[in-house]
């Protein structure tokens, strides 16, 4: 039998803490019922030297980890819809996990649809989590999101241009876990006179992104924990997802910001991490 290190013996520990407190103070109706439906909006202002004058006030509106299932519906998601549509966003990014378990999942059409009413004029973008390569949902996912409007990126390069002739570049990886991301074949296509937004769905990407001229990472995956205690701070945080946890982050002279995504996983529950959209307002210097 392995020895149990002293971190998850803690993060054990401190999990059965968490589930007598929420037990106990009735805070099991409220990560059940209640934080899952309290969504955010943040607004992050990103300012660079390198951002166009063209791009000035230009919101890139992220949203992630619907992961449709029972306990997120497509009616649900429909409402995340008309939400993201007021914000006025200029481009639509989703960064992965749309259906929690895509072998099970049968409510296609509705999620297609409600897909559909998003609205950017400069487009929408997807990439991919592992929930969409697992259970044989690759190709699903691809069908789904482009009927919907989406460009689906994975391991892709483009250049965002205004009609000014000003341009951003924007590249993304597959994801980490099940897919197969090729750092260098994509990110040594970046220009570092230009700006440069990586989507990745998951955030410890950055690790090795860093050593690339990438600007912006945009990452969700880890639900910012979906479970935290105060101080301590997530229980539980996926694989690649363990450094770079929730919000914004920078490492030489990279920003990387966690979106704490929409839906949940494996237990329907959030406490301390309440869903959210981003907002990103790009400010020319």
């Amino acid at each position: 039998m392995k020895n149990l290190s002293r971190r998850h013996f803690l993060k054990g520990l401190l999990g059965l803490t968490a589930a007598g407190i929420l037990t106990t103070a009735g805070g099991f109706g409220y990560a059940r019922y209640l934080e899952p439906h309290m969504l955010e909006t943040n607004v992050i202002p990103i300012k660079h030297p390198l951002i166009p004058k063209g791009f000035d006030k230009f919101r890139i509106v992220q949203f992630s980890d619907t992961h449709l299932s029972e306990y997120f519906t497509a009616d649900e998601l429909m409402d995340i819809v008309h939400q993201v549509n007021r914000l006025n966003p200029d481009l639509i990014v989703f960064s992965g996990d749309l259906i929690d378990k895509p072998h099970h999942f049968q409510d296609h059409e509705r999620a297609v649809q409600a897909l559909k009413k998003l609205s950017a004029p400069y487009g929408k973008i997807a990439i991919y989590g592992n929930h969409d390569h697992g259970g044989y949902g690759t190709k699903v996912y691809q069908t789904l999101m482009a009927s919907a409007g989406f460009r689906v990126m994975r391991n892709d390069f483009m250049t965002l241009e205004l009609i000014d002739g000003s341009m951003i570049e924007l590249a993304s990886l597959d994801d980490l876990m099940l897919g197969k991301p090729n750092y260098e074949a994509i990110l040594s296509k970046l220009s570092e006179k230009a700006f440069s937004i990586l989507l990745v769905h998951e955030p410890d990407a950055a690790l090795t992104a860093k050593d690339y001229p990438v600007n912006l990472q945009i990452s969700g995956h880890t639900h910012g924990g979906q479970v935290q205690l105060p101080v301590f701070g997530p229980l539980i945080t996926p694989p690649y997802g363990e450094i770079y946890t929730e919000g914004m982050y920078e490492r030489d002279g990279m920003k990387i910001y966690v979106n704490r995504g929409i839906g949940t996983t494996r237990l329907p529950l959030r406490f301390l991490s309440k869903p959210e959209i981003t907002v990103f307002q790009l400010e020319s210097q």
